[in-house]
């Protein structure tokens, strides 16, 4: 299991495969609430992450292919995209500097 400071998150990525939507909205949810700390949030298929992302935020079923496309990355999994505590922890992270666990 990786690890990173919120201070050195400069990237998320929030990778889906269902196309349901709702990871889009939790993408606007998180580039509002993380734009003051000048992290940059993107939305992308869970097997394309991009080699920049500092975190992952994925639905807990596509953890292992999230990790095949960026092994070396944190990934934060998720039971639901909006409102689950993960991505409270995530966004408290980047907020106060702490460690992020994923």
């Amino acid at each position: 299991m990786a690890n990173i400071k919120g201070s050195d998150i400069h990237k998320v990525v929030v990778a889906c495969d269902a196309g349901m939507g709702s990871s889009v909205m939790l993408a606007s949810q998180l580039r509002r609430q993380l734009k003051k700390h000048q992290v940059t949030v993107e939305h992308t298929p869970v097997n394309s992450i991009p080699a920049d992302a500092d975190v992952v935020v994925c639905h807990a079923g596509l953890v292992a292919r999230a990790r095949g496309s960026a092994p070396d990355t944190v990934i934060v999994p998720v039971q639901v995209f909006i409102g689950d505590p993960a991505v409270t922890r995530l966004v408290k992270a980047v907020e106060s500097g702490g460690e992020l666990d994923g």
